[in-house]
């Protein structure tokens, strides 16, 4: 079929052409229009269920809230974990849904089984689903600073200004607002004028509430003109609440609000903090995209909204960038861009190295650019990115992509030398391209059949790698496609005058050269090459056994996220000062551009950060601005004498150079050691991709789950104890799950009952007197702020002071609390985390210098050795760990079944099981320079490996199958000949099938690692996971075609010689001639 498809292209070149020409017109079409990211989402598909519960305390909202909504939502299809938080005053409910859940579809069904629960809530709770975005929605950041403003001030600029205008712009899901103050109209009641006026605080909240409402009157005719009445009564400035009437004396003197109580603006309590270069608090912004969005299009229009919004920003105020997603990407792909450039540049230059022949060449990269057109056509349909890794399929397949044009370019070179002038030109390319193409089409399907195994991932590597392998596939599907249809047809057209024999090149005659005595010394010398080949085999076993393993190499954002964990109990004053000392030190590296600092949450459900959790964005400089640091060179220790040899060595190998993202993190770790502050240091979308998919922010975590909170905490120190003393821990710390401060008030039940006061009444006393109550809200133009009704501060200071906090009761009696309740200051939960609806604490490990297998290894066996669980009590280990393992027992069982695949597309095409053992050999060959070259590279294994381990695989059955072909197209030429009597003739027939078509192989060899070296030497976003891909194709590819141009004929002659005459006599001297 492949050979009517050629000879079809051939005959109907105008055709191929046309098609050729919509190909490529679709692809550019793509190509401009394919979204652009830095990195996949690598986040799960989530759906948010947010609750406020203002003022109440973890436990009351875990046992209230986030408990009835967690039990409620297990049963929700497809949710695989349902994790809750408990905090101060809100509920936060993850559900993590199964991959390929459609995001909207889990929504419409979480929100289906919300309305199952919501009779189970307190009155006045209103659970809510949190914006429709990812792990990786946060894209864009920025602060508002102003030397003539105040940070209340900037918070309502932001709050009622800017936040709905962004809202609004094309891809954003929401924009939450972050430090600052909240404006407060705030009435801080003196109770002693409570009692001396015999006014309940329930009978003030209830005259501020009566006195702040609009109203319509209906219409009235006046004049043949209708007039609609309306009637204003909205309160507006602190003189309107002052005066609002609580009640009149029986002298008909009024007692207004301002008699009762001081009334002023102040902030509302605050859950979150944001700080700037170490220079005080400033009010930030947090852009979220929406789900599926395009993130470098959503960024550039949100720049622009801010733009047109600057002029219309109160005089001084300034909009400052704090966090920009744009910069990763544009790095990104800028790095891919030139990589892709690089390779097809390498690749171009190999080919006419050893052509000699610039048209022919031509023929080779034109299918170049096609092939990854075709790609972008398809990656454009299915609705992938163009990211580091979808780019990166293609960068690992430019060397393969070409090697099927090579070879049928270098096949018609042969047979243009050989029967030019004796057959028409196009019946002599069309004979070339029949002879190998279909060999080469299989092997280039067995390339593509290769990356099945990266198709199963799931979760987070099948989210990472998919797009890799979709991409590699769709090009080399291309090329594939190409060299049997618009290949041929260029070839008839562009390789014609003068063709250079093979031996006119001295490349070639060098490769001549060299390669005939080896293959004589394999021959005369089978056992000892075979034995050698086994011993190269066997001593993988060596570097495999020093590699350590990981999950994925880190994928260097360009900007870190110093992430520390503080002690529970942490004040906001506290937190604040925390916070902006160590960005001032932070600051003070001259590879940091600036720092912005976040202690507590954004007022976003995609933020569930407790007020002990801190967040600092350090953006770095370009690394070119980066300072040089001392580099010992092998010179370094030489005498003083020696100073003029030092000189030129210097310039070669210089004896400083740039501090690296590891160097520089060592120093700012040094550089902050403060007490109770554990450090780590990640980079910002790994850490958010990560706590949104397990909640662990560090490479190890360990989850402690059982009933109780107090055992729980314990378990969790012991083995934070532990893990301190394991080889390669930078840091460990247990969350203390009793580690808040709390004011118990148990109600004395009887002493209630004495003077007959409910249980309510004195909650609600609680609730308003002493934690404040917003009662309701001034309505100012388009702004809303809130009313709050308090005990001014000196009435609720201490706990005399509680004590003395007043209930009201039957008669106008108003009694002291001291008499109702008793009070005592306990530790108890300062946050409450579950998963599947059981408790659990987190341990956060950080390591440094070991392999995450290694210390997962040596972890588990000193916890195990060390720590008794209880009953009803268990320990998961999660982070990193648990994608490892899960991608790991999947890979186990899906390679074999591709090779398997592998196995039956080869035999198809060789219809011989001999045949397709010995191209299967070229897999072994290949792992011996594979593994020795990563360990070379001090590389641990990771999935990013395997993928390139994966993509080798097929290399070499596309290696092994050309190697054989032209083994087998030589044995058939001497048994047509009659010349394959002897052992003696085989020699002859392997030396043509081997000797004289070195070109091809080495060209094959030389496209495919020249296609990767470029990667090799890359360096920024990204690089870090794509050299582990290469790394192994590279030293594979090596060693794989040492390997076969030297085992194969080998092996060729032990199969093929063993019926023939064992005399090294020969029937004929000199070759034959290949025409017909």
């Amino acid at each position: 079929m492949l050979a009517r498809i050629i000879s079809g292209s051939i005959n109907n070149k105008f055709l191929v052409v046309l098609a050729t020409f919509f190909i490529v017109a679709g692809g550019l079409y793509a190509l401009s229009n394919t979204p652009v990211d830095a990195i996949p989402d690598l986040s799960d598909v989530q759906v948010i269920i947010f609750t406020e519960y203002p003022g109440q305390a973890p436990q009351v909202v875990e046992d209230q809230v986030t408990y009835p909504l967690t039990t409620q939502m297990l049963a929700v299809p497809g949710a695989k974990v349902v994790r809750g938080y408990s905090f101060f005053g809100y509920s936060f409910v993850y559900l993590i849904f199964e991959d390929g859940t459609d995001m909207y579809w889990a929504r419409s069904r979480v929100l289906e089984y919300l309305n199952y629960v919501s009779g189970r809530l307190p009155q006045g709770v209103t659970p809510a689903l949190g914006p429709d975005a990812t792990g990786v929605g946060w894209i864009f950041e920025y602060a508002l600073v102003s030397d003539n403003h105040n940070l209340q001030e900037l918070r309502s600029i932001q709050d009622w200004f800017l936040r709905y205008e962004l809202t609004a712009v094309e891809g954003v899901a929401e924009v939450a607002s972050l430090g600052g103050f909240v404006k407060q109209y705030q009435v801080a009641v003196d109770p002693n004028k409570l009692i001396a006026y015999n006014i309940s605080l329930t009978e003030l909240i209830m005259a501020i509430q009566d006195s702040n409402l609009d109203v319509g009157g209906g219409a009235i005719e006046m004049g043949e003109t209708e007039f609609m009445v309306r009637s204003y009564g909205y309160i507006q400035r602190l003189e309107d609440l002052m005066q609002a009437v609580v009640m009149t004396t029986p002298q008909g003197t009024p007692i207004r609000v301002e008699d009762l109580a001081a009334v002023r603006l102040g902030p509302e309590m605050r859950r979150g903090v944001a700080e700037l270069n170490g220079q005080g608090e400033v009010v930030g912004g947090i852009v979220v995209m929406r789900y599926g969005e395009n993130a470098l299009d959503t960024i550039a229009r949100v720049k622009a909204k801010l733009e047109g919004l600057k002029a219309g920003l109160p005089e001084g105020v300034e909009i400052v960038t704090v966090y920009d997603r744009s910069g990763l990407i544009e790095r990104s792909v800028a790095t891919l861009k030139e990589k892709l450039l690089e390779e097809s540049i390498v690749v171009a230059l190999v080919t006419v190295f050893f052509l000699f022949h610039l048209p022919s060449a031509f023929v080779a990269i034109f299918t170049l650019p096609v092939a990854i057109l075709m790609a972008f056509m398809v990656m454009h349909y299915q609705g992938i990115n163009a990211n580091i890794m979808s780019l990166g399929g293609i960068a690992i397949a430019i060397g393969a992509m070409i090697d099927a044009a090579i070879i049928m370019i270098e096949n018609a070179h042969k047979h243009l030398e050989r029967d030019r002038g004796r057959k028409p030109h196009w019946q002599i390319i069309q004979d070339a391209a029949v002879e190998v193409g279909p060999t080469l089409f299989y092997s280039l399907l067995v390339i593509t059949v290769s990356f099945v195994p990266v198709f199963t991932l799931q979760e987070q590597s099948g989210r990472m790698f998919k797009p890799l392998a979709f991409t590699k596939t769709y090009a080399m599907a291309a090329a594939a496609i190409l060299s049997v249809t618009i290949v041929p047809v260029l070839m008839g057209w562009f390789i014609r005058g003068k063709i250079r024999p093979e031996h006119a090149n001295p490349v070639n005659r060098f490769l001549l050269w060299i390669y005939h005595p080896a293959v004589d010394w394999v021959l005369k010398w089978r056992r000892t090459t075979l034995l050698l080949a086994l011993v190269a085999v066997l001593s993988i076993a060596w570097p495999l056994s020093k590699m350590g393993s990981e999950f994925m190499p880190p994928l260097y954002e360009g900007d870190l996220l110093y992430m520390p964990t503080t002690l529970p109990g942490l004040s906001v004053t506290k937190a604040k000062e925390l916070l902006q000392q160590t960005n001032r030190i932070i600051r003070q590296f001259p590879e940091v551009h600036h720092v912005f600092g976040k202690i507590g949450r954004a007022e976003s459900a995609t933020d569930p950060a407790p007020m002990m959790m801190v967040e600092t964005t350090i953006m770095l400089k370009p690394e070119d601005q980066w300072r040089k640091v001392p580099h010992h060179r092998f010179y370094s220790a030489w005498p003083d004498w020696s100073a003029f040899l030092k000189k030129p060595l210097r310039m070669i190998a210089p004896e400083e150079k740039t501090i690296g993202v590891s160097q520089l993190i060592d120093e700012l770790d040094r550089s902050i050691q403060f007490p109770g502050l554990t450090n780590a240091w990640t980079m910002p979308i790994k850490t958010r991709i990560d706590m949104l998919s397990t909640g662990i922010k560090t490479p190890v975590g360990i989850k402690v789950m059982g009933p109780d909170l107090a055992t729980l905490g314990k378990i969790g120190a012991d083995i934070e104890a532990i893990m301190r003393s394991v080889p390669g821990t930078l840091s460990a710390i247990a969350e203390r799950t009793v580690g808040g401060y709390y004011i118990d008030i148990r109600i004395d039940r009887k002493a209630a009952a004495r003077y007959g006061i409910r249980v309510k009444t004195i909650q609600e006393i609680v609730q308003s007197a002493i934690g404040g109550m917003n009662v309701s809200e001034t309505v100012e133009g388009l702004e809303r702020y809130p009313i709050n009704v308090r005990y001014d501060r000196d009435f609720r200071s201490d706990l005399e002071s509680l004590e003395r906090v007043l209930v009201p009761a039957s008669g106008g009696r108003h009694i002291p609390l001291a008499q109702l309740a008793s009070m005592r200051i306990v530790n108890d939960p300062d946050s409450i985390k579950s998963e599947n609806a059981r408790r659990t604490a987190w341990v956060y490990v950080d390591i440094k210098g070991v392999d995450m297998g290694t210390y997962i290894k040596n972890a588990q066996a000193a916890v195990a050795s060390h720590i008794k669980i209880p009953e009803g009590y268990n320990i998961v280990w999660s982070g990193q760990f648990e994608y490892m393992q899960k991608a790991r027992q999947r890979l186990i069982v899906i390679i074999p079944l591709t090779v398997l695949i592998i196995f039956v597309i080869i035999y198809m095409n060789t219809k011989s099981v001999i045949k397709t053992g010995i191209v299967f050999l070229a897999v072994p060959f290949s792992l011996v320079g594979a593994f020795w070259f990563l360990y070379l590279l001090d590389y641990n294994m990771s999935i990013a490996v395997w993928v390139g381990v994966i993509a080798l695989a097929g290399l070499d059955a596309e290696t092994g199958v050309v190697m054989l072909l032209y083994l087998d197209l030589a044995h058939g030429l001497w048994d047509k000949a009659g010349r394959l009597k002897t052992r003696g003739d085989l020699r002859q027939a392997i030396h043509h099938g081997a000797v004289k078509r070195i070109r091809p192989k080495i060209m094959t060899i030389s496209v495919i690692i020249g296609g990767l070296l470029p990667i090799m030497w890359s360096h920024g976003a990204g690089a870090d996971v794509m050299k582990r891909i290469a790394a192994p194709m590279v030293g594979g590819v090596v060693t794989s075609g040492l390997m076969e141009l030297l085992v194969y004929p080998v092996i060729f002659y032990l199969w093929r010689g063993r019926r023939l005459d064992p005399t090294l006599t020969v029937t004929a001297e000199g070759d034959i001639e290949e025409h017909s």
